[in-house]
């Protein structure tokens, strides 16, 4: 605004310096033509006038846009402060509804757990349980003798048919394959409840993992979670095997992590080493242009191995073979002519390194793979260390000890739960977990078979103590006092304990329906015992007889 208000003044001084009027010419003289300068004059001072007029709007029309654009700037500044102010209260008004109903749903499911007070510890199991007690040792005694014994007479002749004829299937499954260009199959071993000895309830199904190599000049490179790398938390437990070439360093040389220029050389491996086709990687059953082993590809291998395998000794028998359940393709069933069946479990695994751990490519009737990442990631299974570790312990304890009738008695009762309600996340091999952690903290003389019913209470207690607080953890990985004669690498001692309960914690629905069917397998305890004990006399309390 000075600025146009000097311009006006400069154009009003000019036109007052240069008027006629103040500097006559030098006769001094009026001209003649006086009214038409006058006129001219006043053309001049209305002209001057207009485009004073004219600036002056303009200042004015420039000072009302500087003001609205400073409003609209104050405005939006005051927006921006508005709602982010706005969005603070909403994201903390959000996490202390969330921690409010967190907080409300742990309470209501935690409200049974045992807050205080002294009670009877040998027949209570948590405050919601008042007067839930488990049978007696001479109702355990029968029932254990009448139901338990009496159905797993005929386990280690079932054992033994179902080895001999895998040997068999397995010995033709070589002679059929390439051994150029397929898979390396290596004799088989037995695992799981029907090699513990404590699988009670029927179908009787025996778990045997096969483990095989690839070809010659190939090797497995095997990658596990705890290995060094970053893995998700949802990937704890797994790993992954590469497929490489046996004078291949895929640690030691950089020419594969790194893109050499077109005029550049790897002095260590040549260009026919470093780029294979992908039909080749295919070929020895890798996930598509990569080098990671496939697991759905190897349990299609192995399907069609074992087929052609049984077509070659079929002769040799008389009963069927086939596949038995299409979500477990190693799941196979003998069909006698008599309508009889037996049922085995034959799945691929590959040898972490030179240990008897093992990368399983499928869990059958199990929901520990459930979710599996990818088919490149394949769950570690220690199955081999934990029949071990029972073997190692039993020979400590004293003669007819009760630790195997423990879990033969609680895994019969959740499976008759289940048959009732429902099955539920908790499975077989929680309750196995269980009593690998109380055999390793209780001594050996606590499991003498006059102490059953004390035993039995406290894996119950020690499982409800878990699933109150989400967290089982595995036996092996993370444990440093694994004994040492098991020889269980140190890679996993030294990794983080894996919580068994973890896929459970944000998956509330299933971890409702597992806590409501340990609550009513408590509930039901007594009934489904009694449903399988005759009458005792009171006289009697002998121990449990074993096989």
């Amino acid at each position: 605004m000075p600025v146009g208000l000097f311009r006006v003044c400069l154009l009003v001084i000019t036109a007052i310096v240069n008027h006629p009027l103040l500097f006559p010419k030098e006769n001094g003289t009026i001209p003649e033509n006086t009214e038409e300068i006058i006129q001219k004059m006043k053309e001049r001072e209305q002209s001057l006038r207009l485009e004073q007029l004219r600036l002056e709007q303009e200042i004015a029309d420039q000072e009302a846009t500087q003001k609205a654009l400073e409003k609209a700037a104050v405005v939006v500044e005051e927006s921006k402060e508005q709602k982010v102010r706005w969005d603070m209260w909403t994201a903390l008004s959000m996490v202390i509804f969330l921690l409010i109903e967190l907080w409300r749903q742990d309470f209501q499911e935690g409200n049974w757990q045992d807050t205080g007070g002294e009670e009877d510890d040998m027949a209570v199991l948590g405050k919601a349980f008042k007067g839930v007690a488990l049978p007696d040792k001479a109702v355990l005694a029968s029932f254990y003798e009448k139901r338990i014994l009496g159905t797993t007479a005929d386990m280690a002749r079932m054992r033994e048919m179902v080895e001999g004829f895998a040997d068999d299937l397995l010995e033709a499954l070589r002679s059929v394959c390439n051994r150029d260009a397929d898979m390396e199959v290596e004799d088989c071993m037995g695992v799981g409840s029907m090699y513990e000895n404590w699988r009670v309830r029927k179908p009787f199904v025996c778990d045997l993992i096969v483990p095989f190599a690839p070809p010659e000049p190939y090797c497995f490179c095997c990658q596990t979670w705890c290995s060094g790398d970053s893995f998700p938390p949802d990937e704890q437990g797994y790993g992954t095997i590469k497929v490489c070439r046996a004078d291949e360093d895929v640690t030691g040389c950089i020419c594969d992590k790194t893109k050499l220029g077109e005029d550049m050389l790897c002095l260590l491996h040549s260009q026919v080493s470093s780029t294979r086709p992908s039909s080749e990687m295919e070929d020895l059953l890798c996930f598509k242009n990569t080098q990671y082993l496939d697991a759905d590809q190897v349990m299609k291998w192995f399907q069609i191995a074992v087929t052609k395998a049984w077509n070659r000794i079929s002769h040799k028998y008389e009963f069927d073979l086939s596949f038995s359940l299409l979500d477990s393709p190693g799941a196979l069933k003998i069909k006698f002519k008599s309508g009889k069946s037996i049922a085995f479990n034959l799945t691929p695994v590959v040898q972490y390194e030179n240990s008897d751990v093992y990368f399983i490519s499928h869990f059958p009737r199990s929901s520990l793979g459930a979710d599996i990442p990818s088919s490149t990631h394949w769950f570690l299974t220690f199955a081999v260390y934990e029949r071990r570790f029972i073997q190692l312990v039993s020979k400590t304890m004293p003669a007819n000890a009760c630790h195997v009738s423990c879990l033969q008695i609680l895994s019969f009762l959740h499976g008759k739960q289940c048959s009732l309600t429902g099955p539920s996340g908790l499975t077989n091999y929680h309750l196995k977990t269980v009593l690998l952690h109380l055999l390793q903290a209780r001594p050996s003389q606590d499991w003498a078979p006059e102490k059953l019913e004390a035993r039995l209470q406290d894996m119950l207690k020690f499982l409800e103590k878990c699933l109150h607080e989400k967290k089982l953890y595995h036996f092996f990985i993370g444990n440093g006092k694994v004994p040492a004669e098991l020889g269980f690498p140190i890679i996993f001692q030294r990794a983080e304990p894996l919580n068994l309960f973890r896929p459970f914690v944000l998956r509330r629905d299933i971890y409702r329906k597992m806590v409501d069917t340990f609550h009513e397998m408590l509930r039901n305890m007594s009934a489904l015992i009694n449903e399988y004990t005759v009458h005792i006399p009171l006289a009697h309390t002998n121990g449990i007889r074993k096989e």
